[in-house]
């Protein structure tokens, strides 16, 4: 059964800037003739990473609410430099609009069941996706989506 991870996305202020910073990075490792994967690398190995493989996303907050997804691909355990467990979390790269939802800042990640973890937008709010998301957000604050 499918599990989600829930993460603050820290240093972008929008999805966009989210996707930007997805696209400069995967440039990057395509000049540099490196394998063109998207990965969070994070301290903690979720022990639970066979049922994130298994259908699950990372759900980003961005600006203290929750408004996109990325797939999770693998879970990939690894020692750095500095023989330092950590882990990558291998991503889609493709964020996905959710249905925007507060979330309360926290550190690292957190698990995020299947039945709590919002719907995407393009299903909560046919054609709300379209939207500019300053839009978005100001139609949120003034309660009409």
């Amino acid at each position: 059964m499918a599990l989600h991870l829930i993460k603050l996305c820290v240093g972008c202020d929008s999805v966009r800037e989210l996707r930007d910073w997805i696209r400069e990075k995967l440039a990057e490792k395509k000049k540099r003739r490196q394998p063109l994967e998207r990965f969070h690398t994070t301290r903690m190995v979720p022990k639970r990473a066979d049922e994130l493989c298994d259908g699950g996303s990372l759900f980003w907050v961005i600006r203290g609410e929750i408004l996109c997804r990325e797939r999770i691909l693998a879970v990939r355990p690894f020692v750095d430099k500095d023989g330092i467990g950590r882990c990558r979390i291998v991503l889609d790269g493709k964020p996905k609009l959710t249905e925007p939802r507060p979330y309360r800042a926290f550190q690292g990640w957190r698990y995020l069941a299947v039945n709590d973890a919002p719907r995407d937008l393009d299903r909560a709010a046919p054609g709300a996706a379209k939207m500019p998301e300053d839009l978005r957000r100001e139609l949120r604050g003034l309660g009409l989506l």
